[in-house]
């Protein structure tokens, strides 16, 4: 089931056709991308998805790391909001996680970190519980109290946190740009079809130099 489809090589050109496979799906009601009313929320960047000795280990994650980066640093040079998710699970809050995987992300795992390739103190970190970074958590406040109407998403894993955090946002009113090479997940058929399915109803998919650009001339 897993398979690496994002390569150094290959990550500028598959990319770019992905885009071209949804962007028939998307709505002609698009949004116009407003840096400054933008928060980037970085999802779930652990070493429990990083590192290779790891069972939830995603082949893709190490092409995208790169590119989050630049997408961080574009961010925090003009001090715009970047928010960072760290899953982590107690037998009191899994819910339905721990029957559905047979595993929790505990606070304990030295692998729940996020990675340490990341600065997060060009962030803030929220500590969720299911694949919405919006259940029971502070990020709604967050994002009011900021005056924050979109969201660029990125992390992963692209068709389970990545997925249902976007639907979530859409919901609560929030606009949200849905990175398609700063996401990966376990495989390609995920990837793309939940590319299509938010295209079509709840997201507008970008490619993260697109976001830079826009973020660097403000």
């Amino acid at each position: 089931m897993k398979e690496q489809y994002f390569t150094s090589e290959t990550i500028e050109q598959k990319s770019k056709q992905m885009l071209e496979k949804v962007r028939k799906y998307i709505s002609e009601q698009k949004f116009r991308f407003i840096p400054a009313r933008s928060t980037l929320l970085v999802v779930d960047m652990q070493d429990y998805f990083i590192k290779e000795l790891s069972h939830a280990y995603v082949p893709s994650i190490r092409t995208i790391i790169p590119r989050i980066k630049k997408l961080i640093d574009a961010y925090s040079k003009y001090n715009f909001p970047v928010i960072f998710t760290r899953h982590l699970n107690t037998k009191q809050n899994a819910n339905l996680m721990s029957k559905w995987w047979n595993d929790l992300i505990t606070e304990e795992n030295p692998l729940s970190q996020i990675s340490a390739e990341f600065d997060i103190s060009k962030g803030i970190v929220l500590k969720k519980s299911q694949y919405d970074a919006f259940y029971e958590t502070s990020l709604e406040k967050i994002l009011r109290e900021k005056e924050i109407s979109q969201i660029v998403i990125c992390g992963v894993m692209t068709h389970l946190c990545c997925e249902t955090t976007t639907r979530s946002a859409f919901i609560r009113g929030f606009e949200v740009f849905f990175t398609i090479d700063c996401t990966a997940t376990y495989n390609e058929n995920f990837h793309l079809s939940s590319l299509m399915n938010l295209a079509h109803g709840f997201a507008i998919p970008v490619l993260s130099n697109e976001i830079i650009k826009s973020v660097l001339r403000k």
